[in-house]
């Protein structure tokens, strides 16, 4: 924790110079909404290389999106629809990662050791069969193909998203999905139509 408190302490020391900074308190336009698990090991700037301002982050346990529902106010819902209506991104990426917790504890649903309340958001914000139902538990890569499963489900719920809907429909919004492997470092995209991630 002290190399934390030390960092955020000479922050503003080690950005003299940085007129960017700025610049950045006058508004920000970020290019995409960014979609990750809370995962600490899954870092979206360091990933894509983002400079402040450049993404808008939503991060959940499982990078889930709650199914659209006008009568209960999901903050995953209302940070969607300001980073697509007010903020105007043109990308919103959908990433999941190798050693997910989150959709392991999907796939083992009856698993006890899983905490009371990520089995409570899990179910909140189910149902999740479609994640089930891509993990083959005899493979070896059963999270891996569970994971970009996921992701494809959570793209769909995103096009359930009256704002989202609306700019997928103008022309004026692209949904990508995304895979990230912890332990290489490789990203791989969706290719449509096939459901197949591909390293980029």
């Amino acid at each position: 924790m002290q190399s934390l408190i030390d960092n955020a302490r000479t922050f503003s020391a080690r950005t003299i110079g940085r007129t960017e900074l700025g610049r950045l308190a006058e508004g920000q336009r970020p290019e995409a909404l960014f979609i990750a698990c809370s995962d600490s090991r899954v870092i979206p700037a360091l990933i894509t290389g983002a400079e402040p301002g450049q993404l808008f982050e939503l991060r959940t346990a499982g990078n889930i999106v709650p199914i659209h529902d006008p009568a209960r106010a999901f903050g995953e819902a209302a940070t969607i629809e300001f980073a697509v209506e007010a903020l105007e991104v043109a990308n919103i990426i959908v990433c999941g990662h190798s050693h997910c917790g989150a959709v392991n504890a999907l796939v083992h649903a009856d698993d006890p050791s899983t905490p009371p309340a990520v089995r409570h958001w899990l179910a909140d914000t189910g149902p999740h069969d479609e994640t089930r139902d891509a993990a083959d538990l005899s493979d070896g890569n059963a999270l891996t193909s569970a994971v970009q499963r996921h992701v494809l489900v959570q793209m769909e719920r995103l096009r359930g998203h009256p704002s989202v809907a609306k700019r997928l429909e103008e022309g004026r919004l692209r949904l990508h999905g995304w895979f990230y492997a912890i332990d290489t470092g490789v990203v791989s995209v969706l290719q449509s139509p096939d459901g197949r991630f591909q390293p980029l």
